[in-house]
């Protein structure tokens, strides 16, 4: 286990714990699943990373808690939320800690592309505690004015107001959706605008992030997904910058009573950014299968032997450090 020098302050011990050792967790999850790539067996890709992920927790010096998760405890055996993670209970620094072990668990079992461990941490108090539900999301990159978009305009009021902002007609934008029925309507509407529409299959955080990056074309991503991916979205928006606005959807009083049992009391609350994710975040994620964010794991032979390889990225907020991980796993 990883223990912290007795000279090292408690920040310090946090940075380490969060920043230098987060992507070992995310690295076992994607090796763990990247086994069941394209074998149709969605449940068993995703048991093999919560299983791995969990035991890579036990190697960090931290006192965890699982706020956001696999499900509750009658729901999942391990990874539930408020599960304890870490191995320094009651030692360690009080970390709340956001995964979802493998997102993207259908690309995965019909090997298509942006499939992610992932993993966001924030010091106790930081992260949502979001109930697994659907949430309306609406999310851009940096470097525009504060409240160029919002959950409150129309789907035609927001991509005219990010047109200007970036100084191009509303045929210039590109909108990352979710390739789902529910959708219908949001892609025929930038369609009308003559807006370009990338559908993605699955793994709306790497969606979202994707906003971020030039080199992707997206300006701007919309539409209805997980809640809890919308909470490890926001927390990597955190650390690289842009604008996000969650609205959590209920399908029955089963879900509304869940949300109760979690703290929510305002049920069409529009959540801001720093609502969803605050603090000082860290975000972590390794690529399963090949994406736009990050490649997937390969399995390559090198001189000493085969070896897993893995690309890996983590960030953090307070610093606005991106950290590319590219990694080499001797199999043996």
């Amino acid at each position: 286990m990883s223990k912290p020098d007795k000279d090292q302050s408690a920040q310090s011990v946090l940075d380490r714990v969060l920043v230098l050792e987060m992507v070992r967790v995310t690295e076992a999850a994607a090796i763990a699943a990247s086994s069941l790539i394209g074998r149709g067996d969605e449940k068993a890709a995703d048991a093999a990373a919560v299983e791995a992920m969990r035991l890579a927790f036990d190697d960090l010096y931290m006192d965890g808690t699982v706020v956001i998760g696999e499900g509750e405890r009658d729901e999942a055996p391990m990874l539930y939320i408020g599960e304890k993670v870490g191995g320094a209970p009651g030692k360690g620094p009080k970390i709340d800690i956001a995964l979802d072990p493998l997102e993207g668990t259908t690309i995965t079992a019909k090997a298509g592309p942006n499939s992610l461990a992932v993993l966001a941490a924030a010091e106790e108090g930081n992260l949502l505690n979001a109930p697994d539900t659907y949430m309306d999301k609406i999310a851009i990159g940096p470097g525009y004015p504060d409240g160029v978009i919002s959950l409150e305009k129309s789907v035609t009021q927001n991509v005219k107001d990010l047109a200007e902002a970036k100084g191009v007609p509303a045929s210039a934008i590109m909108a990352c959706v979710l390739d789902r029925p529910r959708h219908a309507d949001i892609i025929e509407e930038l369609r009308s605008l003559g807006a370009g529409v990338t559908l993605i299959g699955d793994g709306d955080v790497a969606g979202i992030i994707a906003t971020t990056d030039e080199d992707t074309n997206i300006d701007i991503y919309m539409g209805q997904g997980g809640a809890p991916e919308g909470v490890l979205a926001a927390a990597a928006l955190r650390c690289v910058g842009g604008q996000m606005n969650g609205r959590l959807v209920f399908r029955n009083d089963d879900e509304r009573k869940r949300a109760a049992k979690w703290g929510i009391k305002d049920l069409d609350r529009i959540y801001k950014l720093e609502d969803l994710a605050s603090g000082d975040c860290i975000f972590a994620a390794t690529g399963v299968t090949d994406g736009s964010l990050l490649g997937g794991v390969k399995r390559l032979r090198r001189p000493m032997g085969m070896v897993m390889t893995t690309d890996s990225v983590v960030m953090r907020a307070s610093s606005g450090t991106v950290r590319w991980v590219k990694g080499e796993h001797r199999l043996t």
